[in-house]
């Protein structure tokens, strides 16, 4: 299984890696990665594999019976080949303010409201919340909205780290997505924004919430009974 280097280091731009295994020359397994796979709402990581001066342009990232493959736009890359990866850092790096924003809006609706998250979508341009609420309130929206702002304007550590999965289950509100079971593995991965947030994620964030900016509410939609989704984006 590829070691996911973006797990540990958000920041890595760059690495060298090993072709592990190439399937219908344009879906490539490699021993170590910092592209991101599709999942838990974050979007893809894009880039280029580079092998002998020669580009592959990574368009899509995924997971796939447990092992990170990445599809290039043409073949000829083969098992064996030693790589350099290179991530398209703009837009990784706004994916990461989007999702730790995310994260704190998140925890401020939810522990405030009861509610919990019945989806949630990161795009580069907006980002969408579902939440079980039964009545849609736009002002009190936008009131948790000015909350994550002054939040924002702080520099507060977010901090990655793993924790057996008994020990980070006993953490209230570790899991806030409604019908969400963690993974059946021994240890679980833990976003901490200190003195906000801690839940099992296994995304990419920025080190401060300083980091983020601030956010701007787009709007609000009801999407039936005790559902109701919110769109915000993340101020260029």
């Amino acid at each position: 299984m590829a070691k996911a280097l973006y797990l540990e280091d958000s920041y890595l731009k760059e690495c060298d890696a090993t072709v592990v295994s190439v399937t219908n020359g344009k879906y490539v397994v490699l021993d170590q990665t910092i592209f991101y796979p599709k999942g838990g709402g974050q979007p893809w990581d894009t880039g280029k594999i580079i092998k002998n001066g020669e580009t592959y342009n990574v368009v899509y990232v995924g997971k796939f019976s447990g092992e990170i493959s990445h599809e290039v736009d043409h073949p000829g890359l083969k098992e064996g080949d030693k790589v350099h990866c290179v991530l398209d850092w703009e837009r990784r790096y706004r994916l990461m303010r989007s999702h730790t924003a995310a994260h704190v809006f998140a925890s401020l609706l939810c522990n405030e409201t009861g509610a919990l998250v019945t989806g949630n979508e990161l795009g580069l341009e907006k980002i969408r919340f579902d939440f079980s609420l039964e009545n849609l309130n736009r002002e009190l929206i936008k009131k948790y909205v000015d909350k994550a702002n002054e939040l924002f304007k702080k520099d507060i550590p977010v901090k990655t780290y793993w924790l057996p999965r008994e020990e980070a289950l006993k953490i209230p509100g570790v899991i806030k997505m409604a019908e969400a079971f963690p993974p059946d593995i021994p240890e679980l991965r833990i976003v901490e924004i200190v003195g906000v947030d801690k839940q099992a994620d296994g995304g990419t964030h920025v080190k401060s919430l300083k980091e983020v900016g601030q956010i701007e509410f787009l709007k609000a939609v009801n999407k039936g009974k005790n559902n109701k989704r919110v769109y915000f984006r993340i101020v260029p």
